[in-house]
């Protein structure tokens, strides 16, 4: 063999074998259905037979929180904690894993462990939580299925701030976690770390313009910069962006104020030298770091060397204790600007007593100044926030009352609802952010009240469309929506465009008489009346079936419904009925990916959703557009049949709709939209399409559509779980 061979690499670059080229990056505007396909089960190392309830039930949870009480102030070898306690990292740790969570799509959150991965494991703002999830290994080994990642992290930061003295509010055990990045979270369309907060407004001094669904201000970070508005300093505008920000994250002005004040009770920041030599973050540091980023190259980067924000100095004088000290340090003295020694802009007294100053990380006898941020000042600055502070100020329980319960909400917030929590310290309490929903009968004739529903007069569309609204509201990110409570009958449902008001009033005003004619939920008989739809369509088709129903869905109240957090819920498009609000930056088949994701459904599941939605006639506004049948409201593959039929040729008519035309004579056949032709376009869409569209397929649409159909109706079923 030829030596000048001997460095040839042996194995195809790109796609195969790095992140750095995919093969589909040739065709950049080709429809990407990897977000459906995220978290296949193939990536689970557990199997598909692991149950993480059926774990939990074997954990020791009084062993495990001591042992997480332990680790406070041991294991102070290779990472040193600030003044040998760990609370304020473990606190930071837990606190940016839920803080992450955004209200208008449900993503983000603790509920997943996905801080364990790109991009969150290499944000700026989570510098040196790598550390503090190293840390917790042993114990996540030491227990090892029985508790997630995503409750330990969770559970760390709330030990942490009870071995500092506050009485928690309580924890509920239940994060699965998920076993690679979320890659198809949309977190931001810059391309750099940290530019600059115009990017994702409009107008960067209106907070309320930032893009949806973005709550953080910059890419990479949490919540808003520390140092200002674009590094800026200037409390109220601050003050302006934390609101906002907050909102988006579903904490209102009090929660706001208990949690900002309440994380700076403890811990400190960190900017005690330059960031700019620190090495690359976990996601690109080289092997023999194991995982771990951030590395210090000159000097130790641990203890008074830390540096992760850049800003640096304790908030409090006692940092590992809670108390009132945030309050009364920023209200007792006046502040002023002054640079860190990583050079970023930080408030410090101008005056303050030597007792007052909290002590050095490492030297008990040295001490420095405390620091506020710019968004702690705006809780002296802010009028509405400055209120709050000094009630909390002067009443130290309703201070701790207040955090405990917000911080409780934003670490379980992403849960769903209390019936998804486990263990002995999850509360008992109806919370109305938990969205709660009485349980309802399960002891009643179903086919009494379906012989009812269908001598009523309603349509298969009336019947399917109606079931498919209340149940599309849900969403797997966080477990809210769904056809459990009849929240469509609710504001701010019943009045939401894409349900077409009067069409549901119409369909509620006879759904309902039947339900409380039998004693049972609306939220049943809307589900059930859908089946009925579906099982008269299978009929119409020549499949006698039954579809699967579970009863005991309950019913919500206006007591019970938050209405303000329902309006994020709110759907802008619905490809599954073909449907959109307006037009918008993405395409129309994007947003149904993004719709589908969240449902939790598979690629194959909306392919027959689609075609079976399409033969049934549900199209919003009664719109023809992609119902290629001669046979309306039969649960045909005509959708597929006819989408494939080379007989046909199809031209663009303008706004999104086309014309399918016979090639020989050129009359037009059908109307369709984007998403209609989309899965005869897209090659894998095609592929599901072909399989439905094929003569010996039609008992497997059917069949195939039933099992879809039962999924999205018991999406949020968790007592069938």
């Amino acid at each position: 063999m030829n030596d000048s061979k001997k460095g040839k690499c042996p194995v195809m670059h790109g796609g195969n074998t790095t992140t750095e080229k995919s093969v589909m990056d040739w065709w950049p505007n080709a429809l990407n259905l990897d977000i459906l396909h995220q978290h296949d089960t193939k990536t689970n190392p557990l199997g598909k037979g692991f149950d993480y309830r059926e774990e939990l039930k074997k954990l020791d949870v009084e062993a495990l929180k001591k042992d997480l009480h332990n680790l406070m102030t041991d294991s102070q070898d290779w990472w040193p904690a600030d003044w040998g306690h760990y609370g304020g990292l473990m606190i930071r740790m837990a606190w940016h894993a839920a803080g992450s969570y955004r209200i208008s799509d449900g993503r983000g959150g603790g509920g997943t462990g996905n801080q364990r991965f790109a991009p969150l494991n290499s944000w700026p703002d989570n510098v040196s939580l790598d550390k503090a999830r190293r840390l917790l290994w042993p114990i996540k080994k030491k227990y090892g299925n029985k508790v997630s990642w995503a409750d330990l992290i969770i559970l760390a930061g709330t030990i942490a701030y009870e071995s500092m003295g506050l009485k928690t509010y309580g924890f509920a055990f239940g994060r699965e976690d998920i076993w690679g990045p979320e890659k198809d979270t949309y977190w931001g369309a810059e391309k750099e770390w940290l530019a600059p907060s115009d990017e994702r407004y409009e107008n960067v001094d209106n907070p309320e313009s930032m893009e949806n669904p973005l709550a953080a201000v910059q890419m990479g970070l949490i919540y808003v910069n520390p140092e200002g508005v674009n590094g800026k300093p200037d409390p109220l505008k601050t003050g302006a962006q934390v609101r906002e920000t907050f909102k988006r994250m579903a904490m209102n002005d009090e929660e706001t104020v208990a949690l900002t004040a309440g994380g700076h009770t403890v811990g400190k920041t960190h900017g005690n030298g330059d960031a700019s030599i620190l090495g690359p973050a976990p996601e690109s540091a080289p092997v023999e770091e194991q995982g771990l980023g951030w590395v210090n190259p000159t000097r130790t980067g641990k203890g008074r060397d830390t540096v992760t924000s850049g800003l640096e100095g304790a908030w409090t004088t006692h940092p590992t204790k809670w108390d009132n000290g945030f309050f009364k340090m920023l209200f007792n003295h006046e502040w002023e600007l002054r640079k860190s020694p990583a050079g970023a802009w930080q408030w410090e007294p101008v005056n303050i007593k030597e007792e007052d100053r909290p002590v050095d990380v490492e030297d008990m006898t040295t001490r420095h100044n405390p620091m506020m941020t710019d968004a702690d000042m705006a809780m002296k600055v802010d009028p509405i926030y400055k209120e709050i502070s000094l009630k909390f100020m002067n009443d130290f329980d309703a201070f701790s009352e207040a955090f405990a319960r917000a911080w409780f909400k934003l670490t379980h917030r992403d849960m769903g609802p209390k019936e998804r929590y486990f263990g002995p310290d999850a509360p008992k309490d109806n919370l109305i952010w938990q969205d709660p929903v009485p349980t309802g009968r399960k002891d009643y004739d179903i086919e009494a009240v379906k012989a009812k529903i269908t001598n009523s007069g309603l349509s298969i569309s009336e019947m399917v469309s109606t079931a498919w609204d209340s149940a599309r509201t849900f969403r797997g990110s966080d477990f809210r929506g769904g056809a459990n409570g009849a929240r469509i009958r609710l504001a701010p449902q019943k009045d939401w465009e894409g349900n077409e008001p009067k069409r549901l009033s119409k369909v509620l005003s006879i759904l309902e008489p039947i339900a409380t004619k039998f004693g049972i939920s609306v939220a049943d008989t809307i589900v059930l009346a859908g089946n009925i739809g579906v099982e008269q369509a299978a009929k119409n088709a020549g499949f006698d079936i039954t579809v699967p129903f579970a009863p005991g869905r309950g019913d919500a109240t206006h007591e019970m419904t938050d209405a303000e957090s329902f309006e994020p819920l709110e759907p802008l498009a619905d490809g599954y009925r073909n449907w959109q609000k307006k037009d918008y930056v993405v395409s129309s088949e994007e947003l149904m990916l993004d719709r589908t994701q969240l449902m939790g459904l598979t690629a194959p599941e909306m392919t027959v959703l689609v075609g079976g939605m399409r033969m049934m006639d549900t199209n919003y506004g009664g719109t023809k557009h992609g119902v290629f049948t001669e046979n309306r409201g039969a649960l045909t593959n005509d959708f597929f049949v006819n989408l494939t039929d080379m007989n046909y040729k199809w031209k663009p008519t303008g706004n999104g709709l086309y014309e399918i035309c016979n090639r020989k004579t050129g009359e037009v056949k059908w109307t369709a939209t984007r998403i209609d032709l989309v899965f005869g376009s897209n090659s894998i869409l095609r592929a599901y399409a072909e399989v439905y569209a094929q003569d010996d397929s039609k008992e497997k649409f059917v069949n195939d559509f039933v099992n879809a159909w039962v999924k999205v109706m018991n999406s949020d079923r968790y007592d069938l779980a």
